[in-house]
């Protein structure tokens, strides 16, 4: 008896201790109020100095990020996915944002409109695809922690000066940083304001010579860190040509801390060219132009700066192997981290072979900080 008044005692004094407006949470309204919590996150990263007072930049990289429909062509394959996921944009960044939001600025190159035009140029009726999606979904971006986007490649045209101008206004209202040609994409971060250029190269190599490394000067004199994004080179590549190595090494020379390419929807190796890294290819990342490619591993690439007193040194980079869709037997446009030791020696194997003739070709592709 004695023994049951003790335990009543103990159970009495425990339920005082509970606050008067502590409910039950069931399992699934726990997960909605861990989410509610991290979507209320601060938008900046808390700064930690260490103790000689630098601190340390991350910045993440991708290729094509390509999200929408082709409603001229009536080609449609992204659609169906989005009802699947209830509408729900965020579905394609389900594996990836835990990493976006580690960092301090990921840098996609953004391959589409974001307009509700229906206006296509004469010059573009003919290409086998265009693409666009209601600027409403621009919420992709913010939503997953991606700060920045190039805008300078072979599809932000798809809808003429109307549509381009649509996708630059709602970057701008979601609070994107935006590049091209003549703009020149801004992010601060921890004191350390990065400035972003972009260019079209394809077919456009002999008006850049001279542009490039002017713009890239000037924005050297400026601003204390310099991304050089290039859309160039020939489909399905799995190396660069020569106006590329041309092109990728003239942006060092001239300044660049950072040369990152795409469009071969292919992943190229990666040179250390002076100190500096110039990726080639970054391949595909989020890519709604094929319901499965025929290669879909791709990656991401991401590098660390010291910052000290206004300066800052690369603090090397590493890989993180994907495939461009969370199943292998079609694209369900969710880029995810391979897990799988074959699949990342694969694309390991891939960028060390093709990366035989480059001169300054990295030797190694970590896959974790050194």
């Amino acid at each position: 008896m004695k023994k049951l008044l003790s335990l009543l005692l103990a159970l009495g004094l425990l339920l005082s201790l509970v606050p008067a407006s502590a409910e039950y949470v069931d399992e699934d309204d726990e997960e909605l109020l861990i989410e509610d919590i991290i979507e209320e996150e601060p938008s900046e990263k808390q700064e930690i100095l260490d103790t000689d007072g630098s601190s340390m930049i991350t910045i993440t990289c991708t290729g094509d990020f390509t999200i929408g429909w082709d409603n001229y062509h009536r080609k449609d394959i992204f659609s169906k996915e989005l009802r699947d996921h209830g509408g729900d944009i965020n579905f394609t960044m389900a594996n990836m944002k835990d990493i976006f939001r580690e960092d301090d600025l990921t840098l996609v190159n953004f391959e589409g409109t974001l307009t509700d035009t229906t206006y296509v140029p004469d010059r573009k009726k003919n290409n086998d695809f265009l693409f666009n999606i209601s600027p409403e979904y621009v919420s992709v971006l913010p939503d997953n922690h991606i700060e920045a986007v190039s805008l300078e490649n072979n599809h932000v045209m798809d809808h003429g000066d109307e549509g381009y101008a649509d996708t630059q206004r709602t970057l701008e209202e979601a609070g994107i940083v935006w590049s091209n040609s003549d703009h020149v994409g801004v992010f601060e971060v921890k004191g350390i304001q990065i400035a972003m250029l972009s260019y079209l190269c394809i077919d456009r190599y002999d008006t850049l010579w001279d542009k490039v490394p002017a713009d890239i000067a000037a924005a050297q004199d400026q601003y204390d860190l310099v991304i050089v994004s290039f859309h160039w080179g020939k489909e399905l590549d799995y190396a660069p040509n020569n106006n590329q190595i041309r092109m990728g090494r003239l942006a060092v020379d001239s300044g660049a801390d950072l040369v990152i390419g795409h469009h071969s929807h292919r992943i190229n190796p990666i040179e250390e060219y002076k100190g500096v890294y110039i990726c080639y290819s970054l391949g595909n990342f989020c890519f709604a132009g094929n319901t499965k490619p025929s290669d879909m591993s791709s990656f991401v690439f991401q590098i660390r700066y010291r910052v000290k007193d206004g300066v800052c040194t690369s603090r090397g980079f590493r890989i993180i192997p994907i495939r461009i869709s969370s199943k292998s037997s079609r694209n369900d446009f969710i880029p995810t981290p391979y897990t799988t030791g074959s699949n990342i020696d694969s694309v390991l194997t891939v960028l060390k072979n093709n990366g035989r003739k480059l001169e300054y070709a990295v030797a190694e592709y970590p896959l974790d900080w050194k």
